[in-house]
């Protein structure tokens, strides 16, 4: 691992503020490709993804989702979804995208927040409702992204007391 990666992973944080600059396609481009370069069982690859840029859209989901305000002031969101026919670890599948979309936004210099919809089913029913997503796939989540108009320190959240070394 080089120290370029290690400083990415840990410059990684929820950002909530951002400015009204439009993320380049070429950004998006490579967002999901980082995502969809995750590991998955059997290689299924049981992700899809929404991008959604359209301002009402935009607007609809921060009113939509409890804890997604920011994405009244994002230019972007990725909504990912599992297609659970494909594999019985779809949930796992689509976290590692996950977890590669966030780390492929901090290393663009962009900021995004991860927005929970599975498995609260009420999260799950509204953005099923306004990204006009079938009933076989699950959204996962919202990705809240843009441009950031806050600054946060890299950090580490390591604990010692959660690290169990040969046996619990």
């Amino acid at each position: 691992m080089t120290k370029d990666l290690i400083e990415t992973i840990f410059s990684r944080r929820s950002i909530r503020k951002y400015t009204d600059e439009p993320v380049s396609d070429d950004d998006i481009k490579t967002m999901l490709e980082a995502a969809m370069a995750a590991p998955s069982a059997s290689n299924s690859q049981p992700w899809h993804f929404v991008v959604v840029m359209e301002r009402a859209t935009l607007d609809a989901l921060a009113e939509a989702h409890p804890h997604g305000k920011m994405l009244a002031q994002a230019t972007l969101c990725i909504a990912v979804c599992g297609d659970p026919a494909i594999s019985d670890y779809w949930q796992q599948d689509c976290s590692a995208a996950i977890e590669n979309l966030l780390l492929a936004v901090a290393a663009l210099g962009l900021g995004a927040v991860w927005l929970s919809a599975y498995p609260r089913e009420k999260r799950v029913a509204l953005a099923r409702r306004i990204l006009s997503i079938p009933e076989n796939i699950v959204p996962v989540n919202l990705i809240s992204i843009g441009h950031p108009a806050e600054t946060k320190e890299p950090r580490t959240q390591y604990n010692e007391a959660r690290v169990h070394r040969g046996r619990w």
